[in-house]
């Protein structure tokens, strides 16, 4: 479970020194610090759990997410999510595992996530089409349709199904809010793929 600083002072606050209670439970591992002001009481706890509440508002997107999603083949060893207005990248190395945040548009941010529970955890995650629009958001712009399908299917390394199974009418709608000429590219392409 995570707990706050706050939280822990709380619960320590019958103790003559609880700072010095405290340093003793994290030496016994008790409570592991995963960032200042931030604990977690579980050393096996999955790290796409904790990465709401390490930094926030924000979703487990990009990379992590379309790994999850099945869209791209390969593991990812990260933990990456979507912020915005923080105007810069944050990067946490944790005992839990490496988190990356970035900005997507403020127009876009609360759109196309869910909420998942799992036990005493929730975490938030952006659905398949939310996910790669995010990703294309944060590249440089292609060209043309060739260069498009390039950075697709080579670059990304997305899967072709899986890309066909998206739902058009979602990706259409979070197009307009990003102001990106890969995710219009990317709305295009499908309805192209979808009406041959």
């Amino acid at each position: 479970m995570i707990k706050t600083s706050a939280m822990l002072w709380d619960d320590l606050r019958d103790y003559a020194n609880p700072k010095m209670k405290l340093s003793r439970l994290v030496r016994k591992g008790v409570y592991i610090p995963i960032t200042r002001g931030l604990y977690e009481t579980d050393r096996n706890v999955a790290g796409y759990l904790l990465a709401g509440s390490l930094y926030g508002p924000s979703y487990l997107s990009f990379e992590y997410a379309l790994s999850r999603h099945g869209l791209i083949p390969e593991g990812v060893y990260a933990f990456t999510s979507a912020t915005f207005e923080k105007l810069k990248r944050k990067c946490y190395e944790t005992p839990f595992g490496r988190f990356l945040y970035r900005d997507v548009p403020s127009a876009a941010f609360p759109l196309g996530i869910k909420v998942f529970r799992e036990g005493e955890y929730a975490y938030r995650m952006a659905s398949a089409e939310k996910a790669l629009c995010d990703q294309l958001y944060t590249l440089p712009p292609v060209a043309n349709l060739e260069a498009f399908e390039a950075l697709l299917f080579e670059d990304l390394r997305i899967d072709e199904e899986g890309l066909m199974a998206l739902n058009v009418a979602q990706v259409e709608f979070l197009a307009d809010r990003y102001g990106s000429t890969n995710v219009r590219k990317l709305s295009s392409f499908l309805r192209r793929c979808h009406h041959e």
